[in-house]
């Protein structure tokens, strides 16, 4: 597997954020869907990554700068043919070094609280994050389930 960032301009991440779209109006309601589009994920605070296996695209995560100390995952999903082979849980430890590494104090994201998202919040638990507040534009929503995670500095040497 090949983690890389991605400039967004490729015909299979395009395909892929749409199936991501489609899954998520599927499964919550308009209004509590927060996965970002294509252009959004283009704006400057916004740095994405895509997983590979060869030509083959697996999955794709961003990491969304929300203040200098603080960061956001965001798109974070594997394609259907790839869950269960561990693209999700490379890709998070991916962007936990990220955030790290640009000094970020805290991480958090927003996912679903409904059963469809249960292994995603497993996901994201594994790695020590814990239940929280809404957090930047964020709203209580009972389909929206906030986590976070304090990070420590990196380490330098």
């Amino acid at each position: 597997m090949l983690i890389r960032q991605d400039d967004l301009s490729g015909p299979e991440i395009a395909a892929l954020l749409e199936a991501h779209l489609d899954l998520m109006r599927s499964i919550s309601p308009p209004e509590s869907v927060h996965a970002l589009d294509l252009e959004a994920l283009r704006a400057p605070e916004v740095t994405f990554w895509t997983v590979w296996d060869g030509a083959v695209l697996l999955g794709c995560g961003a990491l969304k700068e929300l203040d200098p100390a603080h960061g956001e995952i965001k798109s974070m999903h594997t394609a259907a043919a790839a869950r269960g082979k561990g693209v999700a849980r490379r890709l998070v430890a991916h962007i936990l070094a990220e955030a790290r590494a640009r000094g970020y104090r805290r991480l958090s994201l927003e996912t679903g609280s409904t059963e469809d998202f249960a292994p995603a919040r497993g996901l994201y638990a594994g790695f020590g994050f814990t239940s929280c507040e809404p957090f930047a534009d964020y709203r209580l929503d009972p389909f929206s389930a906030f986590m976070t995670l304090e990070l420590a500095p990196a380490r330098v040497g």
